[in-house]
């Protein structure tokens, strides 16, 4: 079994941190939360205070997950790698880590980047229609998670650093319109649709294709996030009245409130072939169902790092080699998590 050290422990990152104790390995999870810490597996190593590459030369990690905030998130990357280390990480930053390959490379570092379930496996599902179908005519993820019902509030709880859901709705979008990458507001085009058994929800473009933009060949693709109808109105009427701390305590998670996880993955090739694959996850007494469906992913990454695979560098998803995607379903099926070829 190998060392784990986690930074970040929020639903995410905590239960990554616990399965991982549960496989056996020996994890170190740091957070400046307390009671994030409070809820790990007792076989966790906690450490209270802020998150540092340092850390890793005291506990030595084989692997290091940086499940931190995404205005976190990129800090810790260059002192990692400088140490030579091996990194799955989850941080939806800003900056672009493939920048930092020729610092890995120096080093003989390895870091996964995106490794959650959109994007992280929605990358790895549109190579793989790529794959089957040669050309994409259209690639499209619809992906959200959401309370199972709809409420006369925002119809909406954060499973992840509500700072980075801000950062969805604030971000321009990058999509691939004609062959070519283009930027438009987030949150626009808005699409009411069905969603198999939950009834009439609302996609909106956001800028989760990131590394795919680049690695998928494609006249269109474009990535959308899933609300309930009627929570983009009520941002786009009450945000510039609402602070960004006012947003995270309207959006506090709820662990009695149920809720659920669903994703689409639509690939059109040109020459006419289709795939579609369908995600539908609930929250259980192991996790959220965000923080099964990311965090199996996130898990998976570990497993692929630790198989000896990855060379040394910068990887996408669909760029970390063969076998990660059926390292990602094989973790699905070991959560009972429901991805199904529709």
């Amino acid at each position: 079994m190998a060392r784990i050290l986690v930074l970040g422990c929020g639903l995410v990152g905590g239960w990554v941190a616990t399965t991982l104790a549960n496989d056996g390995h020996d994890v170190v999870a740091v957070d400046t939360s307390a009671a994030a810490l409070a809820n790990l597996d007792p076989r966790v190593t906690r450490i209270e205070g802020p998150a540092s590459a340092a850390l890793a030369d005291e506990h030595v990690p084989d692997v290091v997950l940086n499940t931190l905030p995404g205005r976190l998130g990129h800090g810790v990357r260059p002192g990692l790698l400088e140490r030579g280390l091996m990194v799955a990480d989850l941080a939806f930053t800003a900056e672009d880590p493939a920048d930092l390959d020729a610092l890995a490379r120096r080093h003989g570092a390895a870091l996964l980047w995106d490794v959650g379930v959109a994007p992280g496996l929605s990358n790895l599902l549109l190579a793989e229609g790529a794959r089957r179908h040669g050309r994409l005519r259209t690639g499209r993820v619809r992906v959200g998670g959401n309370p199972v019902e709809p409420d006369d509030g925002w119809s909406y709880m954060a499973p992840f650093s509500p700072y980075d859901v801000i950062e969805e709705y604030t971000r321009p979008a990058r999509i691939v319109r004609g062959g070519r990458t283009v930027e438009v507001p987030a949150l626009s085009e808005r699409v009411p649709f069905e969603v198999e058994g939950r009834g009439t929800m609302e996609a909106f473009l956001t800028d989760g294709l990131r590394s795919v933009l680049h690695t998928v060949p494609a006249d269109e693709l474009i990535e959308a996030t899933v609300r309930w109808p009627g929570h983009i109105d009520r941002y786009l009427a009450e945000h510039e009245t609402l602070n960004e701390d006012d947003l995270v305590a309207a959006w506090a998670w709820r662990d009695d409130r149920p809720e659920f996880t669903w994703m689409e993955v639509v690939c059109e090739g040109e020459a006419g072939g289709r795939s579609r694959w369908v995600l539908d996850d609930v929250g259980r007494e192991d996790g959220s169902s965000m923080a099964r469906t990311t965090g199996a992913v996130t898990c998976a990454a570990v497993d692929h790092l630790l198989s000896g695979d990855v060379v040394p560098g910068i990887h996408a998803p669909e760029r970390a080699g063969e076998g990660f995607l059926d390292r990602c379903l094989q973790r699905y099926a070991a959560h009972g998590i429901d991805l199904r070829e529709a």
